[in-house]
């Protein structure tokens, strides 16, 4: 006899993975400070990227196979790869010069970035409270730099590309959702990482020792852990009701950053946080009232959540 599972079941086992997700996201980029405190920024990019791809190529068969990577949408897979590009390289080179937690809260404005642009990019309508909510978040934006001061720099800036990137993955991801794989949209967007650093590789390239070489397989373990920790989750839960639990990360940025790196967020970091994070649960909530919500999702983890929506509510249709 086949198990009933409930709302509250279906809602523990989604946020048991989000927080799955959450925990290997975090992982990773605490690995990623790590390493680049000693290697390049191209040969982080180029292991992390190799060794997901070799993972990918392992758990195919459970999302439709190698077959299932075929796409006759190359533009777009093109767009999305040159998006990761920026994406990868702005976020992971803004860690190497700034705190953890003040990084990760500037790219935690990329859910608000995607409300402002499903309306041009999207046709979605969205209301004069929730563009109240974007422009408050931006204004935690200005409070976290202080422009004139010593945090808004090419790092700050590169990270702010970075969530303008991710933003933009997860826009196109539901413009390709009704006619492209999962596993497609989040392989592509590892290749054009790939593929970039290994134009900078030769001359930043340093021999890892045989720990640095177990640290940069993690680091694409746990690349590859974050997306099936949030597909996983999103397969069974809106991400409406999940979006709150995502801030739990900038949490633990701030304990890891204290405790690895000595790292202190000032008042103005913490104060430009609560705006995000108010601004972006305010948008979740209004979310909720729409029949197709916004994906809040960093956008190389985004990448096939509609897709599996989309799929699961045909099944229950039919």
């Amino acid at each position: 006899m086949k198990k009933i599972t409930t709302n509250s079941d279906s809602f523990r086992l989604a946020l048991g993975f989000l927080m799955i997700g959450q925990f290997c996201g975090l992982s990773l980029d605490i690995l990623a400070k790590h390493l680049l405190e000693e290697y390049s920024l191209s040969q982080f990019i180029f292991a992390r990227s190799l060794f997901a791809l070799i993972i990918f190529s392992f758990i195919a068969p459970w999302y439709g196979g190698l077959e299932s990577i075929k796409t006759k949408r190359w533009k777009w897979h093109f767009l999305r790869a040159v998006l990761s590009i920026v994406a990868m390289f702005g976020f992971f080179y803004g860690i190497t010069l700034m705190p953890l937690v003040n990084a990760l809260t500037l790219a935690y404005i990329a859910p608000l970035i995607v409300t402002a642009l499903s309306g041009p990019l999207l046709r979605e309508s969205v209301g004069w409270r929730r563009w109240v909510a974007v422009l408050i978040g931006f204004l935690g934006v200005l409070i976290i730099l202080r422009p004139g001061s010593n945090m808004f720099s090419l790092a700050s800036v590169s990270v702010l590309a970075a969530a303008i990137s991710y933003a933009l993955l997860a826009i196109t991801a539901r413009k390709l959702a009704t006619t492209e794989s999962t596993i497609s949209m989040s392989v592509y967007v590892l290749v054009g990482p790939f593929v970039a650093s290994l134009f900078f590789l030769p001359n930043n390239y340093t021999t890892p020792t045989i720990s640095a070489w177990l640290i940069f397989f993690l680091a694409g373990l746990f690349s590859v852990g974050t997306w099936i920790g949030f597909i996983n989750a999103y397969k069974k839960s809106s991400p409406v009701i999940l979006a709150p639990f995502e801030y739990i990360a900038l949490i633990g940025a701030a304990f890891a950053g204290y405790w690895i790196w000595q790292e202190i967020p000032d008042r103005f970091v913490i104060i430009g946080a609560f705006i995000i994070i108010s601004s972006g649960l305010f948008v979740a909530y209004r979310e909720m009232n729409k029949s197709q919500p916004t994906l809040y999702l960093r956008g190389f983890r985004s990448t096939g959540v509609d897709l599996i929506k989309r799929k699961l509510t045909r099944k229950r249709n039919i």
